[in-house]
Parts: C-alpha cells; structure tokens; sequence
C-alpha cells in the first residue's frame, strides 16, 4: 500500500503554524492518507493552571481545509491552581498514532470558512479559550 503524500495545502497550513509558533517546536507527522498530525512544544498557559506550559496537538485531515481541525489535546495532567474541575470541553483521552495520553479540547467549528478559518487560526482559539477558563 503506498503512503498518499500530504497535501500542498497542509503544506502551507504547517508552514503557517511554524511561523506563527516560531518560538516553540513543531513536530509533523504524516498520516499517509494526505493528512498529519501536529505537535506544538511548547504554549504558554494562563495563571489558572498549575502547570505554565503544555503541548497541543492535533490533526489535520486530508480534506483540510474544507474540513475542521478538531480536536486538539494537552498535556494529560492539566490541571487548575484552584483545585476545581477543568469543567465542559474537558475529556482525558489517548490521541495520535501511538495512542500517547492526553487532555481533549472539544472546540469544533460549527461555521466553517475555508477562507478565513485556517489550522493556525484554529489553535490560536483553541489556545484562547482554554486560557479564558
């Protein structure tokens, strides 16, 4: 069975995403169905978690950009200074080809626009909303 190749416009959501997250690591997976999975190491976290920084990773699909990015995971032992709960949009899980454990961040798109709503925009909200929490 031979591997489809990601595609040009993953290619450029990737590149976007590098250079967005200039600052941290991004480590690109292929699926070979033309999607990859993405890691960003390392993103900042807000004061109302106990740790000060996780990963986020998420896929891509091979229908990008037509398609969501959804869902995106954290480190698994995310947790709030507070001691409270991580609340709604919060499920522990395992992710990714290797099944690694992980925090799932349930934000999907329910308006969709290719035009505007790419993989990097996407992590930014994603990113936004769980250090709003």
């Amino acid at each position: 069975m031979t591997a489809t190749p990601v595609s040009a416009a993953i290619t450029g959501a990737i590149q976007e995403i590098q250079e967005t997250f200039a600052e941290s690591t991004v480590t690109v997976t292929a699926t070979g169905d033309g999607g990859a999975w993405v890691t960003i190491d390392a993103v900042p976290l807000s004061s109302t978690y106990s740790q000060d920084s996780s990963w986020i990773a998420f896929l891509i699909t091979f229908a990008y950009p037509e398609a969501d990015v959804y869902p995106h995971f954290v480190r698994p032992d995310l947790n709030r200074t507070d001691g409270a709960g991580l609340g709604e949009g919060f499920s522990p899980t395992k992710w990714g080809p290797a099944g690694k454990p992980g925090m799932q961040l349930s934000r999907k798109s329910n308006r969709l626009n290719p035009a505007v709503d790419t993989a990097t925009t996407k992590v930014l909200k994603v990113l936004k909303w769980l250090n709003e929490q």
